[in-house]
């Protein structure tokens, strides 16, 4: 991605990342779906079971609960299999994610300050792990989640001998 408050202007161009992440990936988004949709749908039905006169209205809080939690389950992870895609090379780090908004990002070499490798609960039960690719943007990190957990260390590694390898100093 190209910061405008730059001085100077880089080089890269914006182009599809040419990996995709691990098909794990898709039950990774799914668990989270799941940690989010099932409380507040089992939540419905119980108020339903227990509070008579309000059943009218949980039925369409139930029936609003089921799609989120179906779309969630479904829709969301595989709309986002295909379209989380990473790449590094020697000039960059490439990424696009997303599934309602997408967010295609690059950062150059020279502007990355930290790179990290991070395992949430549910990721290291599925043998994955996040690359986060911090840079000297005001936009933030970049965040390649879905990654195999031995993938996202080598290059996390490599990266962080890359940016030591070029010169500037990231800001």
């Amino acid at each position: 991605m190209r910061d405008f408050d730059d001085d100077e202007p880089t080089s890269l161009s914006l182009r599809p990342p040419a990996h995709p992440v691990e098909r794990r990936a898709i039950a990774w988004w799914m668990l989270q779906s799941l940690v989010v949709s099932v409380p507040l749908l089992v939540a419905a039905i119980v108020a339903y079971v227990l509070w008579e006169a309000a059943r009218p209205w949980l039925i369409v809080a139930i029936a609003v609960a089921a799609v989120f939690a179906a779309i969630g389950l479904v829709v969301e992870p595989l709309w986002r299999y295909r379209v989380h895609r990473w790449e590094t090379t020697p000039e960059a780090v490439y990424a696009r994610s997303g599934w309602l908004v997408r967010e295609w990002r690059a950062a150059p070499l020279a502007r990355i300050q930290t790179v990290d490798a991070l395992r949430g609960p549910i990721e290291q039960v599925l043998g994955l792990s996040t690359l986060r690719v911090t840079t000297a943007s005001s936009y933030g990190s970049i965040d390649i989640g879905g990654l195999d957990w031995r993938t996202a260390a080598r290059v996390a590694e490599e990266l962080t001998e890359a940016t030591q390898q070029t010169s500037g100093d990231a800001t």
